[in-house]
C-alpha cells in the first residue's frame, strides 16, 4: 500500500467518528460543525438532565443522605421480626446502589434465627444478587467449607453492610454502607447473637469505625456497639475468602479467626 496517498475523508470521518464512540461520546452539541478555535468560542453549556431521586421523604437540612438514613432508621426500627425487616429493605428506595443497573433485588440474609454468631460482609455479588441470598458464590462455597470444618455449620447468621450489587462487585462506598447501617443494626437486635465476625476489609472499617486495613484488624477482638449504645458486642474481623481465592497462603490467618472465634464461642460464661 502506498503510504503517501491520504486516506478518503469519509475513511477520516469514520475513523474519528469510531473514536470518539469508543471514548464515551454519544451527543453533539450542535446539528453543524463550527470551527471554535478560528473563532475564538467557547462551547456552549451542555445541559444535565438529573434523574429525580428515588427518596420518597421530604427534604432535611442535612440533604438527600440525611434524609435516606433517617427513613432507614425509621422503617428498621419498625420491623418486629427478620421476615418484616427483610421486607422493609425490598421496600427501601433510599439506597443508591438499588438504581445504578448491577441490582437485580435485595439480598438480605441466609442462617437461623438465633444463630450466635452473626458474619457481616462488604455486599452482594452476581451469584448473590441471582439467587437472592449472601455468600452463595465460590468466595461463598470456601467461606461455607471453613465454616463446617470450624463446627459452625447453622451456627451462623450471614448478611452484608449493603443489600444491593455495587456495580462491578466494586467496594460499597461509606455513605452506601451508612444508608443501610440502620437495617444491619436492626438485624443484630433481632437475632441477638453473642458475637459479630465481620468478614472483609470494609466490613470492619464500617461496623468498628475504624481506619486500620484489614490485615493490622484481623484475628483482634473489638467491641461493637449500637447507635443508641443499646446493644455491645465482641467482634472479630477477618479475611474475606474472595481475597483468600486469590491468596491460598492467607488462609492460615483465616482458619486461626476462626478458632479464636470458636474458643470464645464454646466459652462457658463466666458468673457475674
Amino acid at each position: 500500500m502506498d503510504q503517501s496517498v491520504p486516506p478518503a475523508p469519509e475513511i477520516l470521518a469514520h475513523s474519528l467518528l469510531a473514536f470518539w464512540a469508543d471514548a464515551g461520546v454519544d451527543c453533539l452539541y450542535q446539528d453543524e460543525p463550527t470551527d471554535r478555535i478560528a473563532a475564538g468560542l467557547s462551547p456552549p453549556p451542555r445541559r444535565v438532565e438529573l434523574a429525580p431521586t428515588p427518596l420518597r421523604a421530604a427534604a432535611s437540612p442535612g440533604g438527600p443522605a440525611a434524609d435516606a438514613v433517617a427513613q432507614a432508621r425509621q422503617l428498621a426500627s419498625q420491623a418486629q421480626d427478620l421476615e418484616a425487616l427483610a421486607q422493609a429493605i425490598a421496600g427501601f428506595e433510599g439506597c443508591p446502589l438499588r438504581y445504578e443497573g448491577a441490582a437485580t433485588r435485595a439480598v438480605f440474609s441466609r442462617g437461623p434465627a438465633d444463630a450466635p454468631v452473626m458474619i457481616i460482609g462488604e455486599g452482594p455479588g452476581g451469584d448473590e444478587d441471582a439467587r437472592g441470598e449472601p455468600f452463595v458464590g465460590r468466595a461463598g462455597q470456601l467461606l461455607d467449607r471453613m465454616l463446617a470444618a470450624a463446627g459452625l455449620t447453622d451456627r451462623v447468621f450471614i448478611t452484608n453492610t449493603v443489600f444491593w450489587r455495587p456495580p462491578g462487585n466494586r467496594t460499597p462506598s461509606a455513605a452506601e454502607q451508612s444508608v443501610c447501617a440502620p437495617f444491619v443494626e436492626r438485624a443484630i437486635a433481632l437475632v441477638q447473637p453473642k458475637m459479630l465476625l465481620l468478614v472483609g476489609g470494609a466490613s470492619a472499617k464500617s461496623m468498628l469505625k475504624r481506619d486500620e486495613g484489614i490485615l493490622a484488624m484481623r484475628g483482634r477482638w473489638f467491641e461493637w456497639r449500637a447507635e443508641d449504645d443499646s446493644l455491645e458486642l465482641p467482634a472479630m474481623p477477618t479475611l474475606h475468602p474472595a481475597f483468600l481465592l486469590r491468596q491460598p497462603a492467607a488462609k492460615k490467618k483465616a482458619w486461626s479467626d476462626l478458632v479464636s472465634l470458636v474458643q470464645r464461642l464454646d466459652r462457658p460464661e463466666r458468673p457475674h
